[in-house]
Order: C-alpha cells, then structure tokens, then sequence
C-alpha cells in the first residue's frame, strides 16, 4: 500500500486562495478584515510566526497591526494594548503570541481579549460555544486537521477516532468538535496512561497524534488502511550539518506503509494552524457587517 499524503502546505494554499478570493467583497461592503498581533520579548520561534502570520496577511489582503514589548514588559502594560485594540471597532482579531515571559499569567492575558475577537478561540466563552455546538470560532490547530481530513477525501460520520493526547489546545477541543453532529465520529481521547492504547490504535479508523512525544505511533500500532494525522513537532538529534531535525509523534516510514493516508512533519498541520487563523479574521470581520 502506498498511503497518500495529506499535505498541510498545499491544503493551507488551497484555503488561503479562497480567502484571497473573498476579502475584495468584505471590502466593498466596508469592512477591511484586520488582525492585531502582540509579540512580547524575543524569543526566536514565535517571532518567526508572527512573520509568518504577516505574510499571510499581507497574501490575502487581511491589514496586519503588531505591537512589540520588550521580555520585561508588566502585565499591566500588555492588559493595557489588549484592551486598546479591544475598543478600536477596525479591529477584527486579536493574537497574542505565546508563549508569555513566565512572569504573566497567560490565563488571565487570553480571558482579556474580547470573545469577539479571540480568533484564536482560547477564551472560555468560545470554548463553551464549541461545547454546545454553537460556534463562533474553531480553535485553529484542531480546526487544520479537521480541514485536512475532510479536503483529503475521507469521511468521519461513523468513523472510529483516537486522539493521542488531551491537552486544552488541541486534544480535548479536536474530541468535542469531533463529536458533533456535523461529524458524527465516535472519539477515544488516549494517553499514556490508557489502557490497552495500542489496541484502541489498532480498531481506529483515523488517528490523530499530539501526544508531544517524538515518533510515539509506531506501525505496529496502526491497522491497515488508517488516516493518521501528525500535529507533533518534535526536534530531535541527527547526524546533519544543523545536528537535529524536526519530526512528528509519528513513526513516519513504519506508518505509511499501512496507512491509507498520513500527513508529513514538517509541511503538515502547521501551515494549516496559520491558514485557520487567518479563516476565524474573516469570520470576526464578517460579524460586524450590518
């Protein structure tokens, strides 16, 4: 069997012409979707994601504002540019970067932005919504894969899913949107302490890993014909000129031999987290047309 590959890349470029497509008649109805990111300190990754965001802004015609604190900043000043672009009416989205110096309190930073805005669905009244089926936004990682599976072809209406790890990012969001009607999957949500985890593997009709643990879903934990989608990103040693390289929770070369359909680390969910993002501005700006 030779499985098919779900590439986030061309996926997320799919999506992102899409919306390229659709931003010219917000326009004309008056309403230019715009983002506002607020980066704090310099930590090298979430820089370049907030470039990348950018990028993708500027691609789509979504207007991008930044606002940059330096690693000392108080959480008195970051609550005060939050709640600046809370009132400003052209701003459609709020993200603030994380992760935050470990001296804010991110519960209380991502609780700040108004729900209308948290496009990046982390605060509690958006959860909510998810969890009674009344949906404003979906959580961005969880929402790319949901995307990826369904733009790959496969179906998950009766399906059989184990979601490898539970985390409030993506394993316990991706089991509730999951189990909604519109999909209609019947979802295990494991972890290391499951029981019986790689049976449950074996009876899966697709599997979804972020479990944080590099290379975890080995191929003797996956049946024939399986969709595996891997939302890791694990950096781990290698003999190359940078000494490491990046992989997923997935054992990719054992896995794709019996898989129906796999996604690839890197090129997988994470282009799709940026490219969902960018769908929840649109959704954001769309709600204040009159």
């Amino acid at each position: 069997m030779s499985a098919k590959i779900i590439s986030g890349t061309e996926v997320s470029q799919q999506l992102k012409d899409e919306m390229k497509e659709e931003v010219p008649g917000l326009k004309a109805q008056g309403v230019e979707p715009c983002l506002a990111v607020i980066l704090v300190g310099e930590d090298p990754a979430s820089k370049t994601y907030v470039a990348n965001k950018k990028k993708t802004c500027d691609y789509i015609g979504i207007r991008s504002l930044e606002t940059k604190l330096p690693e000392d900043a108080g959480k008195e000043q970051l609550l005060e540019v939050i709640d600046g672009y809370n009132k400003d009416a052209s701003v459609h989205g709020i993200l603030c970067q994380l992760p935050l110096p470990k001296h804010i309190p991110e519960t209380e930073i991502l609780r700040a932005i108004l729900p209308e805005k948290d496009v990046d669905c982390f605060h509690p009244f958006n959860v909510g919504l998810i969890n009674i089926g009344e949906v404003r936004f979906l959580p961005c990682t969880p929402a790319g894969v949901l995307e990826m599976i369904k733009r790959g072809g496969f179906d998950t209406a009766g399906k059989d899913v184990v979601i490898l790890g539970r985390s409030n990012i993506v394993g316990r969001p991706l089991s509730n949107m999951l189990d909604q009607r519109n999909m209609n999957a019947t979802v295990a949500m494991c972890h290391t302490r499951t029981k019986d985890l790689k049976e449950r593997c074996l009876r899966a009709d697709i599997i979804i890993a972020a479990i944080g643990v590099p290379e975890f879903l080995k191929g003797d934990m996956v049946s024939e014909g399986v969709v595996v989608i891997d939302v890791g990103i694990n950096r781990v040693d290698a003999d190359n000129e940078r000494g490491w390289k990046l992989v997923g929770d997935v054992a990719f070369d054992e896995v794709k031999e019996k898989a129906a359909a796999i996604s690839p680390v890197p090129g997988g969910v994470g282009p799709m987290t940026i490219a969902m993002l960018m769908k929840n501005t649109l959704t954001a700006a769309k709600e204040t047309i009159q």
